[in-house]
């Protein structure tokens, strides 16, 4: 019993070094620059390879000496701190801020540019005011750019009274800067709250980008979609206040929104179970399908076809005030 208790630890020690490896080597390569990136990597993953053979051999200076190295730089990654004072992007130069008089939600730092292409563009940051009592519900924009699995997610809330107002959650990125999938584990990036004009923020993916976009309109009644703006409104304003990073898989664009629903579920008495297409957002009508958050009476299958409003939003110009009405003609309602 002994022998095999010491075979099991060394297992259990053996993953717990490469999972070290691995996500040291990942950090070193992605927030050093130049050579000298890759020749840390290089050099941690050699003193990793070093501390398994000190396990198999009991030589127990050799994982030790691993550990120190370890926490020597889990000490460095945890004097990387997020801030709101960067080189930014102009798109994402500025956060949006919510302040609440009543019923009346003012919206600070709304995005509404006008896109010819992703270089070419007029630069719009306004202030609009919302009714809380205008509300009619929320809708959701998936846009696809490369493959099925991985969508970008858009929460727009409409009224009765005006255009929708809309949320993505965003990487902040500085100028020159590139996006890395990979490089988002290794707090790379800040996140970014963008509150937009449909016309910016849809238009951007479906008329600058060229992506397929598709629009869902999600079941929540006018009550539920006003308790999930003000979960919104609560996170936006902290993240003004503080900034936070993002990361690839715990803080991105559903992450963060399933979060957020997961705040205000238990006043809908809602039950919001975890599911990997939270994750594979590009599968994200599946699950909402199936908790009864977009229709459950049309086939899927159906309801994905008549969501896609890339073709129908390119034939619109980004000017037309009616561009978020026109773009959901033709989707289903949120409700039979």
């Amino acid at each position: 019993m002994r022998r095999l208790f010491l075979i099991v630890l060394k297992l259990v020690l053996t993953l717990v070094i490469l999972g070290a490896a691995l996500w040291g080597a990942g950090f070193l390569y992605f927030r050093l620059s130049g050579a000298t990136a890759g020749i840390a990597a290089i050099g941690f993953g050699i003193a990793a390879l070093a501390g398994l053979v000190g396990i198999w051999t009991s030589e127990a200076r050799l994982p030790l000496g691993f550990a120190a190295l370890f926490i020597g730089l889990l000490s460095w990654w945890s004097s990387f701190l997020p801030s709101h004072q960067r080189d930014w992007i102009p798109e994402l130069a500025r956060l949006p801020s919510i302040a609440r008089e009543g019923e009346v939600l003012t919206v600070s730092n709304v995005r509404n540019f006008r896109w010819r292409s992703e270089q070419d563009y007029d630069q719009r940051w306004e202030t609009r005011r919302y009714d809380l009592a205008a509300i009619s519900g929320a809708d959701i924009v998936l846009s696809y750019w490369s493959g099925e699995a991985i969508a970008h997610l858009l929460v727009s809330f409409t009224f009765s009274d005006q255009p929708p107002l809309t949320f993505s959650v965003e990487i902040r990125r500085e100028k020159g800067e590139e996006y890395s999938a990979i490089a988002g584990f290794f707090r790379s990036y800040e996140m970014a709250y963008v509150a937009a004009d449909e016309r910016d923020i849809v238009g951007l993916r479906t008329n600058a980008r060229k992506e397929d976009a598709r629009l869902f309109r999600l079941s929540a009644s006018p009550a539920q979609a006003r308790d999930l703006l003000l979960a919104y409104a609560k996170d936006v304003n902290d993240l003004a206040a503080k900034p936070r990073w993002y990361n690839t898989l715990t803080t991105n664009c559903t992450t963060v929104v399933y979060h957020l629903v997961g705040t205000v579920a238990p006043e809908w008495k809602f039950s919001l179970p975890l599911d990997p297409r939270v994750l594979l957002s590009g599968y994200l009508p599946g699950y909402l399908q199936r908790i009864g958050a977009i229709r459950q009476d049309v086939p899927l299958d159906e309801l994905v076809r008549l969501a896609r409003i890339g073709d129908k939003a390119r034939t619109l110009s980004l000017d037309d005030p009616d561009f978020s009405a026109k773009i959901r003609e033709g989707v289903p309602t949120g409700r039979p």
